[in-house]
This record gives C-alpha cells, structure tokens and sequence, in this order.
C-alpha cells in the first residue's frame, strides 16, 4: 500500500486540530453515528481546558488505496521542541494560516523548520468564512514570508487551497462548489512524495515521541526509516553519539488507524508506528535490528531561554493537600518528563531540596508544574529567570531576544509602546491590520516580557491580541524594572477573619477571602505603597457590653485577585516563592520567619555594595 507521511503546522488557534477533526470524519475513519467529542485528538484535560495542543499526536485515514498518516502538531512557541522532531518523521506538511489573522510569529518559526528540512509545504488559508476574512492579502503575506525565510523556487511555488475547518471544506478557488476536504486529499497525494527508504537494510527508526502507557509501559512513536519491524524481533538502541543504550524486543507493533492505536505483526520502511518493551529508550535514539552499527541522525534542537527552581513545600500547610511532597519523588517525576520531552532540562540547583527546570517559556513549564499538580505534587516555584551565555567571539554576555507582534486597537497603542519601551522593547513596524487595529512588531529581551501579558490584558480593556517567537541571542540590555508595588505578608498562623481583611484592605488589593487559611511569611496582597507591610489577618473585634447596630454591615470587603498558576509566577520577586498543592496557589516570601528576612535583606544590601 502506498504511504503519504503529512504534518499539519500552523500558529496557535488557526485550526489544526478542528481540520483533523474533519479530515477523519470525511475519510470514514468514524462509523456512523459514532459520537466524538470536538477536537478529538485533544485528550488531555489541561489541552481541553486551554482549547490548545501541547502534544504532538499521530492518526492515519485511508484515501483512496493511499495511506495518510497526519501529525498534528501544537501551535504554540513553547512547545516547538514537538515540532522540530514530527518534521523528522514527515514527508510533507500542510501549513494553516488564519484568512483574518495572517501570518504570525508561530507560523514563521514552524515553516522556516519546514523549508530547512527541505519539505515543499501545502498552503491553506482557513476561516475564510469569518466576516473579517482576507484571503488575497493572506496569500501574498505567506508567499512575503517563504521568500524571506529562503524559499527555493521550487518551495515558492507551493500549491493553495482555501478552507473552513470548521464547515469541513477545501476548494481551489473562493468561488468554488465547497462541499467537501476532496480537494485537500487529492492533493495530499498528488504533491506530497512517497517516503524515501531503503526496505532490505537493516531495520531502523529514530524515537521521536514518548509516551507511558498504564499496560504497555513506555510507548516510543517514530517512522520506519528503513528495512522491516516485527514483533517480538531483537533491537538495540543507539544514543546519538552511537553509544548502545540497551538491547531487548519490540512486544509490541501498533500502527495508527483513526484514533486508535491497533497492534500489528509487521511495520515497512516509511509507516509510522509506535512501540512498546523497551525500558531505556528514549528521545531520540535510534532503535535498530541488532546488526546496526551506527544511528541515525536526530536533529539538533534550540536551547531553553528560561529557568525555574522547583522546590520541597516547606510551608507550615504542607503535606496537608498532596500526596507527593518529597524531593526525590519531584526529582523522580522531573526526570521522568525531561526523557519525553526534549525541550526541558533538569538538574540539580544549588538550593537543598531543590532542582533547576529549563524550558522554552512560561506557558511550557507553567504546564508542567499544572500536570504535577494534578498528579498529587506539592511544590514552591521560584521566579523565572532567563537563561544568558557569552559569545564566543567576543566574550560578551547575551541574553534571548524575542519578536513580538501586538494587534491592539489605536486608542491603546501609546499605552502599550510606553510599557514596551520600559522593558527595553524596540519597535520595527507599525501597519494597520483592519477593523481599527494596528499591528505593532517588537524585538524585546526574553525577561522583559515575563508577567507582561496580564498587564498587557488591563492596558488594551482584554481586546489586545500578543505574540511570541523566540529570535535568537543579542547584547544584554542591562537593568529592566520589576514590580512597583510591595506586598502585605502575615505575622500569624490562623484563618484570615472579616474583620482584619476589612482594614487591611484599605493598604492596598487583597488575594485572600475570610477563612482561608494563612501562615506567617504568606504574602495576603498587594501594598499600595512600593515597600512590604507586615499585617495581622485573624486580629478578631474586641467583644464589648455595648451593642451598635448596623455597625458590622457595613464592612463589606472588594472582591479579592484571583490569580492563575502562569499569572502567579509571573507576579512573584527574587525574595518570593509560589506554593502549589492540589488545592491551592498560595504567594509567600522564600524565608517565612521576618528576622531571617531581614538578616538575608542586610547580607544581600552587603554585597551589592
């Protein structure tokens, strides 16, 4: 049977996932009648919840005597370690780009990966639907973008189609029949090229997704490169330096069919399939038949830009909501996750009790710290801070760099250059983008936009659309100004009370409700002046013999803040910690006794002088 191995990459919310949807339903892939939930390939709850892809999946459909297996990759910057490795394993790719939205930063990093790997992508333009839809213009933005990333003239002219995920059809032309994804498969098979592989060399293919399974322990997902697998046949994997890692049998083949994973005796060269019984395998080794001497290349991936410490709870409430508190149980599960995921990095930190957690941004390790939460985890998370290195030509420090692009109603646009400009972001453009928008492009250092984007959401009244792709390594910029505001911390263990919330929060903005639960060092809210201020939460009224009437009701408290997990690390200092239990996000200061805080404030004055 012939095979046709397709990536689907695009930005963050252009449609992927919705297409697939589409693409299996059209392929026969459901019986009739059979209920699937919207984005199916979604599985995970936190994927659910945020309406994004954070895993990379595979699923197949058969067209016409052809199989196509398609990969859905995620959209978004920190998880592009996903797509770097699923282009390893493609032979084509479908780009998707929003017909409103155009050309953004995800859709320039993963098709500048794509016309690297020397792939000759497929170009549709979805949501042409939308009322707001700009179909030509998003055409010359895509063919702008292939040449300026050094498109060859073959690559340049790639094939169009336009689309609606959602209505389930593609078409040649705007004005054309739109009945149904015909259009698109057809031309799945007709452009994109068979795979490349030699059948009668030994059998090889490059790890390239893992997975643990409650029945089938780690589950390795890759293309066939070449020869033949079969179940229960004798391999060794290959590190990438060509050191053997371990030698054992494949109890396990399953190829892909629709959503299911369907076990196999025999994969050919070119398939792609997953499988199970080796115990060392990882990311991205090479597993081969047992003649193999050398593996096969992997490619290389592009640094973490940031790090956070993960730490023991230590709090006085640990232990209270989580199951797993111990270091070596976080270190187990760190290490656990930095084996399937390449983009992140684990190693011990100089704190006790601590590990040091690299990754691609915020929204990455913000999801890590949300999956170990949910498994039962208690943590404290330090602030995030950049990763910098030195060049190796000059001996000068260098720090990430991102490019940023803003749509922003006018009226916000001053607002929003001010605060850019304070976190050292430089502007390149400015160009309207329809209906009262301009869309501003910024090169901004990697920490200047750390716990940005909830005060980008205030400034522009939530109607401002940011985003992020990582650029590369420039000069330092020297000194960017965090917080303004202190904090009000707890001198006591207790329960908050009414009646001190209602006083304390004439100093600033609360985050605690009465009767929550509170410890010495907890940070209950925001100071309006710039310095922290020790406050009492469970000071109780005085009982008096005299009765006054209707003088508790009137002591209504504000509403408090409520933060999120990623708005939470984006808020805390160098001297603060954020405590995650599977019940709480908590805010406290790194040394909860206030004598050893100010003993570390003077030691740290100390040296800076």
């Amino acid at each position: 049977m012939q095979i046709r191995n397709v990536a689907i990459i695009a930005h963050v919310d252009h449609g992927k996932t919705t297409l697939v949807d589409k693409l299996l339903a059209q392929s026969g892939a459901f019986r009739e009648h059979q209920q699937v939930a919207e984005r199916a390939l979604d599985r995970n709850d936190l994927e659910r919840e945020r309406g994004i892809t954070i895993l990379a999946k595979c699923t197949s459909v058969l067209w016409r005597d052809v199989r196509i297996n398609i990969v859905d990759t995620p959209g978004h910057a920190d998880f592009g370690g996903e797509v770097e490795r699923i282009l390893n394993m493609v032979d084509g790719a479908i780009v998707l780009v929003d017909a409103a939205e155009g050309v953004l930063p995800q859709t320039k990093f993963v098709v500048g990966k794509a016309l690297a790997r020397g792939l000759h992508p497929i170009v549709v333009v979805n949501k042409v639907d939308r009322a707001d839809a700009r179909p030509d213009e998003v055409h010359t933005e895509v063919f702008d973008l292939f040449a300026a990333l050094g498109a060859t003239d073959a690559q340049l002219d790639f094939p169009m189609l336009y689309a609606s995920g959602r209505q389930g059809w593609t078409d040649a032309s705007l004005d054309g029949p739109r009945r149904d994804l015909s259009a698109l498969f057809d031309l799945v098979v007709r452009h994109v090229p068979p795979p490349s592989v030699d059948q009668d060399a030994p059998f090889a293919m490059v790890a390239t997704i893992l997975e643990y399974d409650a029945y089938l322990g780690r589950v390795l997902t890759g293309r066939v490169e070449q020869g033949r697998a079969r179940v229960n046949m004798p391999v060794k994997v290959l590190h990438a330096d060509g050191r053997e890692v371990e030698t054992g049998r494949m109890t396990k083949l399953l190829s892909f069919r629709g959503l299911e994973r369907v076990p196999v005796d025999e994969a050919v060269a070119g398939d792609i399939i997953a499988v199970a019984g080796l115990s060392e395998a990882t990311v991205p080794d090479t597993i081969g038949a047992a003649e193999l001497a050398t593996p096969l290349p992997a490619i290389p991936m592009d640094p973490p830009t940031l790090a956070m410490t993960f730490r023991i709870n230590d709090g006085p409430l640990a232990g209270r909501e989580g199951k797993k508190v111990t270091s070596r149980q976080i270190r187990e599960r760190l290490l656990r996750e930095a084996e399937g995921n390449v983009a992140i990095r684990v190693s011990e930190s100089n704190e006790t009790e601590a590990f040091e957690v690299s990754g691609r941004g915020e929204l990455q390790l913000g999801v890590l710290i949300e999956t170990m939460r949910r498994e039962g985890f208690e943590l404290t998370i330090g602030r995030p801070r950049v990763l910098t290195r030195t060049n190796p030509g000059t001996g000068a420090r260098e720090e990430p760099m991102e490019e940023v692009l803003v749509d922003v109603d006018e009226p916000y646009t001053g607002v929003v250059v001010e605060k850019m400009s304070r976190r050292k972001g430089e502007m390149s453009d400015m160009r309207p983008s329809g209906g009262g928008k301009l869309r501003l492009t910024f090169s901004i250092p990697s920490r200047g936009l750390i716990g940005y984007h909830g005060e980008f959401l205030t400034d522009t009244r939530g109607t401002g659309v940011m985003n992020r792709m990582f650029l590369g390594y420039g000069p330092w910029k020297g000194a960017i100004e965090g917080r303004r505001n202190g904090t009000l911390i707890s001198t006591e263990n207790g329960e908050a009370v009414h009646y001190a919330l209602f006083y304390i929060q004439e100093r600033g903005v609360l985050f605690v409700t009465p009767g929550e639960k509170v410890y010495v060092g907890m940070i209950l809210g925001e100071n309006a002046r710039g310095s922290d201020l020790e406050v009492n939460p469970i000071k109780e009224k005085k009982l008096t013999n005299i009765r006054a009437a209707g003088k508790d009701d009137a002591m209504l408290l504000v509403p408090p803040r409520r933060m999120s997990l990623e708005q939470a690390i984006a808020y805390v200092e160098d001297d603060e910690l954020v405590e995650v239990t599977p019940g709480a996000v908590r805010l406290r200061k790194r040394f909860l006794d206030p004598h050893e805080r100010k003993r570390n404030e003077r030691k740290g004055q100390e040296v800076a002088a």
